[in-house]
Parts: structure tokens; sequence; C-alpha cells
């Protein structure tokens, strides 16, 4: 729900730090490898309690995770860095809720409930964007926006993970009341995106891969200029990296 306004807010300093970063030679993999190290650490001070060094790790793992993009748009990317980069972020998402769980054991059931809700909403937003990219091919949609994959918007977005996970750090003590309301929010966009999905894909598509809501785009107009091509289903198209 606040990724957009916070990519809007945050982006041009990103930008600058991301130019700089380009012109000495740093390699967008090198970000997240770093991101990742660095909030594998932030698990590990969670589960010890310890608190401020893991509040500090998580919020350097997200700036990190914030500039491989940008760094990659500059020095060339790469669908392997895009591949690479979502699953660093969702090992350490699920991580620091592991890490909240070992240091709280209060807060163990809701934690569990948590890592269930991750486990529905991620599962329904990495199929459904395999499945319009699919779709889609190059042809761009609401759901493009130059980043590895197609994402969905909804309730709990990577913002809120941000800030939730911030409060886990500033108010251990409270860490089930926050774990059930994140994950009431998970849910919800989960059904968000399975509600989604369901009514995109239900749209009968052509064996060229355009959707048939859509072939009226392909005729040549009356006139008599030639539409472009509707994109095959097969083809794939480069993207760049990001978190």
């Amino acid at each position: 729900m606040l990724d957009a306004p916070a990519r809007r807010l945050l982006a041009p300093g990103l930008d600058r730090v991301a130019g700089w970063l380009a012109r000495l030679g740093v390699a967008p993999l090198t970000l997240t490898g770093a991101g990742f190290v660095v909030g594998v650490g932030a698990c590990v001070a969670a589960g010890m309690r310890y608190w401020p060094l893991a509040l500090g790790l998580w919020l350097v793992n997200r700036v990190l995770d914030g500039l491989d993009g940008p760094v990659a748009r500059r020095r060339g990317a790469t669908e392997l860095g895009g591949f690479l980069d979502v699953v660093a972020d969702f090992t350490v998402y699920a991580g620091f809720v592991v890490g909240v769980a070992v240091a709280v054991p209060d807060a163990r059931v809701a934690c569990l409930a948590l890592l269930t809700a991750y486990y529905v909403s991620g599962t329904a937003f990495l199929a459904l964007s395999s499945l319009l990219e699919r779709r889609t091919g190059r042809s761009p949609d609401a759901y493009a926006d130059g980043r590895s994959l197609r994402f969905v918007p909804g309730l709990a977005e990577g913002t809120e993970t941000v800030l939730v996970y911030v409060l886990f750090c500033l108010l251990p003590g409270h860490a089930a009341l926050i774990a059930w309301l994140f994950t009431a929010a998970v849910a919800v966009t989960a059904g968000q995106r399975v509600r989604l999905g369901i009514a995109l894909l239900r749209r009968p598509v052509d064996p060229g891969g355009v959707p048939a809501d859509r072939i009226a785009d392909t005729e040549p107009d009356p006139a008599g200029t030639p539409a472009p091509a509707p994109v095959t289903a097969g083809t794939h198209r480069t993207h760049r990296e990001t978190r």
C-alpha cells in the first residue's frame, strides 16, 4: 500500500548514491550479496535479543536492497541479479520472523501464523507475476514497472514490512500483538492477489498469447496503418535488478 509513495520519496536520493557507486565500479550483485549477509546478521541479532543491533542491521539491509536496482540500471541489468535479489529478500523476511519467535516465546504462535500468511501471499504473488509475464511478454501492462517481476499491489507490501520489523525491535514486549496484526494484513493481501489472479486469468488468451479483449488492438486501423504484431507467450524480456 505504501510502496509507490515510498519509492517516489526515496528514489532521488537512492539514484544519486547509486550513480556514485556505479562510477566506483561496484557491481549490483555485490550489493545484493552484502545486503543478504547483513540481513542474516539482523535475523541472528533478533534471535539473540540484541534489538538495537538487529534494528541497525535491518535498516542497512533495506538500504542496500534499495541500491542494487538503480546500480543495475547503470551497469547493466541481468535476470540472474533480479532472481537472486528476490530470493535474498524472501529469505531475510522469513528469517527475521524466526528470530523474533526464538527471542520472544510468547510470540511463537503469532510468528508461525505470520510465516503461513507469508507463504500464501508469496505463492500468489510469484505465480501471478509469472503467469502475467507469460501472457503479456514484452507488452506493457498495469503491473509492469521495470522491476524483475510484476508487483501486484496489496495492503501489506515491502514498506509495511520494514515498519513492522522496526516495531519488533523497538517494542519486543508487544511482538505477539504486532505479529498478529501484521498476519491479518498479509492475509488480506493474499486474498487480494488471489482474487485479482482469478479475475485476470479468466480472460481468454488467443494462441498468439494476446488476451481476447486486446485482439482488436492488433488489427489494422481504418486508415490502413498496420498495428504492431502481437507478442507471443514465449517471448522474454531482460529485467533490471530489483528489490
